[in-house]
């Protein structure tokens, strides 16, 4: 080990610490689905707005109809009618009701609502053949959303759901934060973007389209370039992409081969580097750095270290800088099939792996990426990702450990 080497989660922490999330935008409520949101939200109003009906049936005093079963009806007149928007102009005293159709505001003296497959209209006189207590069938005022109740917190993202909510408080626009703007860099003489013709020697550039992949998956905005392996080309893009992007990622040339030109032309450009290389594996090329006040994450090539050290790293920054106050992959907890290994206890290693549904956790069977010629295959097949953190000599089988979920 290098003493130079930070550990994973002090280059972690540094990571987003530095970043901060991008300004906000005002957009309508039909557009921010799976977008993050700016600020705290508040709802100016109450929803429902009144006491309404859960059903179609009669609006009654429960304790008139206590006793009520099909030997024994209870009868009561009705004296008028509501409905959602239309309510009834009259109280609800001894002996009435009131027909009432679902979303109609309760009538001033009832307290429950009895369905109709209780009741047996006969002209303008309701046969009730079954009891109801208090509050049955009624939706309490403000039981969706009450006035000055926070609805949405700073750095959520919003789910289909959060929108019905925010919708019942009556936001047609919110504020959300910018979606990050994610310049996506390939380096290297071998490699060719899928479609053109195949050459000998030469690779498709699947990292990149990876990384696309997940920047769009996210809801970001990203352009890919590919780069000769050449200090001036690679200048010249990575000058470009800072200027007209939110953040660089850069793939390839981050190690110290004769041709890893990356490192180098950064520093050339003037980049605060704040760590390159770290205690991880897969992925421990990685760098960061800011340039122009951008934030710019060096990845490595080989695609199992290229990919962690985009979850690991990359992403969680990225999400950051577009607003997520919980920056990182969702989890959940899975037992472990089989005995894992630390390499070395002062690295932090992850392992792919795929899932697989138990009565009480989903299993988790690691990917253990034996053969380079499995790379992508692997990579392709998994579905979450688990750590043997810095420090811990292995995980045993039937361990119950956080994932990570790819899916």
């Amino acid at each position: 080990m290098k003493k130079e080497m930070m550990g994973y989660e002090e280059a972690l922490n540094i990571t987003l610490e530095t970043i901060s999330p991008l300004n906000s935008e005002r957009v309508e409520l039909t557009e921010c689905t799976g977008r993050i949101i700016a600020e705290d939200i508040y709802s100016p109003v109450y929803s429902p707005s009144v006491d309404a009906s859960m059903k179609d049936g009669y609006a009654v005093r429960s304790g008139e109809i206590a006793s009520a079963t099909s030997q024994n009806r209870v009868r009561l007149n009705i004296i008028g009618t509501a409905a959602a928007g239309l309510p009834a102009d009259t109280a609800i005293s001894r002996g009435t009701a009131v027909r009432i159709l679902t979303g109609a505001k309760i009538p001033e003296g009832a307290d429950a609502v009895l369905a109709d497959e209780f009741a047996r209209r006969e002209g303008d006189i309701v046969a009730i053949f079954e009891n109801a207590e208090p509050g049955r069938n009624i939706l309490p005022k403000g039981d969706d959303v009450k006035s000055g109740e926070r609805i949405a917190a700073k750095g959520t993202r919003l789910s289909p759901g959060m929108i019905g909510i925010l919708a019942a408080a009556g936001f047609g626009a919110l504020p959300v934060c910018h979606r990050p703007r994610v310049a996506i860099v390939a380096t290297g003489d071998e490699l060719l973007v899928p479609g053109q013709p195949p050459s000998e020697g030469k690779l498709y550039a699947s990292n990149l389209y990876i990384l696309n992949a997940w920047c769009r998956r996210l809801g970001m905005t990203s352009t890919l370039s590919l780069v000769k392996d050449s200090p001036d080309s690679i200048t010249e893009k990575l000058a470009e992409s800072v200027a007209a992007s939110d953040a660089v990622m850069t793939i390839g040339g981050a190690w110290t081969g004769d041709r890893d030109f990356v490192a180098e032309t950064l520093n050339a450009l003037g980049w605060k580097q704040l760590f390159h290389r770290i205690r991880m594996g897969p992925g421990k090329a990685v760098g960061f750095g800011v340039l122009n006040r951008k934030p710019i994450f060096m990845l490595p090539g080989g695609p199992p270290s290229n990919l962690m050290a985009f979850l690991q790293i990359a992403l969680p920054g990225l999400l950051k800088l577009g607003g997520c106050m919980r920056p990182y992959l969702p989890r959940m907890r899975v037992k472990l099939s089989e005995t894992l290994k630390s390499r070395d206890i002062l690295w932090t290693h992850f392992v792919y792996g795929t899932f697989r549904d138990s009565e009480e956790y989903s299993f988790f069977d690691p990917e253990p990426l034996r053969l380079v010629a499995d790379r992508l295959r692997s990579i392709a097949r998994a579905e979450g990702v688990i750590a043997i953190p810095e420090g811990v000599k292995s995980l045993l089988a039937g361990d119950v450990i956080p994932a990570q979920l790819l899916v």
